[in-house]
């Protein structure tokens, strides 16, 4: 059997709302950010027939961890079933971590012109190439279940999305990251379930 991974970026947090770079640090979910969780795991419930055999991977940041456990209870599993790796992490934003997006593109305004990856210019920031290699050795982990279920974040969900996809670094960072739907890695192939 191929292994399945079912990937899902944590529910919106306070920093989200208020579009703060939260890289490593933490914030709690928002009372959306709760629904958008509820929302995944009532959507994983329509698509697994025995949720038990799954296994669940959490980055230990806060707000993942806090996805995890809204899943579990919907899923009817302990929170004991969440495996915690530190490798799910997401990118290490330097010194640009807490502040706000709109804040620094006003300060730095050659980066508004660029995609997703003008957050990897902070000062400090974890190098693409640290990220993708941690990421990579998670996803080719020959300990990994055939079934998981990995509760992550954007960024670092892009790159595992792209390094399994196979893709071009500019490409990675044309994906979407969203927070109301989750994506599911098979045979190859990558599709979007909407929440």
């Amino acid at each position: 059997m191929s292994r399945t991974i079912y990937l899902l970026r944590h529910g919106q947090t306070q920093f989200n709302a208020e579009q703060r770079l939260q890289g490593r640090c933490n914030s709690d979910l928002t009372a959306l950010g709760v629904q958008q969780a509820k929302a995944m795991a009532n959507t994983l419930c329509e698509v697994l027939d025995t949720p038990k055999n799954w296994a669940i991977y959490s980055s230990p940041l806060g707000r993942a961890q806090q996805t995890a456990a809204i899943i579990c209870k919907h899923l009817q599993l302990s929170v004991e079933h969440i495996q915690l790796d530190e490798r799910l992490m997401e990118v290490g934003l330097g010194e640009w971590e807490q502040l706000r997006a709109p804040d620094l593109q006003l300060k730095y305004p050659q980066i508004s012109q660029a995609v997703l990856d003008w957050y990897l210019q902070a000062p400090k920031a974890e190098r693409f190439a640290d990220a993708k290699q941690r990421l990579n050795h998670w996803l080719q982990d020959p300990r990994l279940p055939q079934q998981v279920i990995v509760i992550g974040h954007g960024l670092s969900g892009a790159i595992l999305r792209g390094l399994y996809a196979g893709l071009e670094y500019h490409d990675i960072w044309q994906q979407e990251i969203p927070q109301n739907a989750f994506f599911k890695l098979h045979n190859g192939q990558i599709a979007r379930l909407t929440c």
